[in-house]
């Protein structure tokens, strides 16, 4: 088998369906816990996360593999609307407008070009943005292995075993298997974990035992509400710098400019096509998922074809009540550890952009562009506007964008005294 796996590549059949496997086991426990947040079946998030999915590889010509999973961006506001603004069927106006509101920006976009990104987003603060990303989910991944102790919560030994049981065998999978094996280091991990934390009395089988065979999901129909798409609206601006964000750490681990081509137009359309579907059926909204780009950079496979073999499995196990009770059974041990590595892997990520561009930090504004703008994503600094709390990526992507336009202007002007790294000038 070749060192990696391009986006157009297709598998047997036989490697494909565990690599679509592992992707599903990544982004699995995320996508059914903003559902189960918000009060809604977890099964029509993942149809409509499948459908998703296989919608946006089709607008994006086979040319991004990208997952889309349930965002956690709108738990937030969408709250707010359940409990005092007519519930969630009022929600989904909002859901409707935010995916919308990303079909206007990718019009926007297909005409206006996307040299502006350049502008708003040079090199380092690309790579600290991305870095971030995996940075501030570290805490949350660590916490899931029973790593971060109060005296609320007492270390647990059996977690810290089983969550760094997973990580080991995830870690030497990905450097020391060999052939097919090599490329579901993940999948492996999570088996080998889910196996050892079962030794450890840590599977509840009652879960799979009480969940019927067949079940179609709950689909709701929306009630459109100004208040709810005011309230919403917010929302759709973090979520559109983690797009965008998402989208450079992809073409960033496949070696390939996807803002170019297929273009950050598409990939903005796809996703909101997506997501009005989803509110339209009663669904969650979507995102790219950071998890699945971790699982990519892991295993060099990027064939788009076992993205969309994951979508598949998603919308079959929708309808399947027990074999998604199964997924749902995985200890959080097991997926806390290897979320570490995933979580450190984009981290990793956003690092190797800033050395892939050769971002001069003898300049000082290079300097304090990263600077700031990790210091804000993993300081826990937040901000809150109305309903929404930018903080971690949304507010160093927030920061370090109001820094790039400043320092650009400056440097058109003039003013700088050494320039910087801005790939729009």
């Amino acid at each position: 088998m070749s060192s990696f796996v391009g986006i157009e590549e297709k598998l047997p059949l036989i490697k494909s369906i565990p690599l679509s496997f592992q992707h599903l086991f990544a982004m699995f426990g995320a996508t059914i816990l903003v559902p189960l947040l918000l009060g809604v079946d977890p099964a029509i998030a993942l149809l409509m996360n499948g459908i998703g999915t296989l919608l946006y590889t089709w607008v994006t010509k086979g040319k991004i593999p990208a997952y889309l999973g349930s965002s956690f961006a709108f738990i937030a506001p969408a709250s707010l609307i359940i409990s005092q603004y007519g519930g969630f069927a009022h929600a989904q106006s909002g859901f409707i407008f935010f995916g919308l509101f990303f079909v206007i920006v990718s019009f926007i976009i297909r005409f206006a070009g996307i040299k502006w990104i350049g502008i708003v987003m040079p090199p380092p603060v690309m790579g600290a943005v991305v870095a971030v990303i995996g940075l501030e989910l570290a805490p949350v991944a660590a916490n899931m292995s029973g790593l971060i102790v109060t005296p609320n919560a007492p270390m647990n030994t059996s977690v810290v075993i089983v969550a760094m049981f997973t990580l080991l065998v995830g870690i030497l999978g990905s450097i020391v298997f060999r052939g097919f094996m090599k490329i579901i280091p993940i999948l492996t991990a999570v088996v080998a974990g889910y196996v050892f934390a079962l030794m450890h009395g840590m599977v509840d089988f009652a879960v799979i035992a009480n969940a019927p065979w067949f079940k179609l999901p709950a689909f709701s129909a929306p009630v459109f509400d100004v208040n709810a798409i005011v309230i919403i609206a917010p929302a759709c601006l973090v979520v559109l710098a983690e797009h965008i964000g998402h989208l450079i750490v992809t073409g960033n681990v496949t070696d390939r400019d996807l803002v170019k081509d297929p273009g950050l137009h598409l990939s903005l359309l796809g996703d909101g096509l997506s997501n009005m579907l989803s509110g339209m059926a009663g669904s969650p909204p979507n995102t790219t998922y950071g998890e699945n780009i971790g699982v990519m950079a892991i295993t060099r496979v990027y064939s788009v074809w076992v993205i969309r073999g994951a979508a598949v499995i998603a919308i079959l196990l929708s309808g399947i009540g027990k074999v998604a009770a199964a997924i749902q059974s995985i200890p959080t041990p097991v997926m806390g550890g290897i979320s570490l590595l995933l979580y450190g892997v984009i981290a990793a990520s956003g690092i190797r952009m800033l050395v892939d561009k050769r971002v001069d930090f003898s300049k000082s504004a290079n300097m304090v562009l990263a600077a700031v703008t990790f210091v804000i994503g993993v300081s826990g600094a937040a901000i809150s506007i109305g309903t929404v709390e930018l903080k971690g990526m949304a507010l160093a992507a927030v920061v370090g964008v109001s820094l790039s336009i400043i320092f650009y202007t400056l440097h058109r002007l003039g003013l700088m005294n050494d320039g910087y790294d801005v790939s729009a000038d």
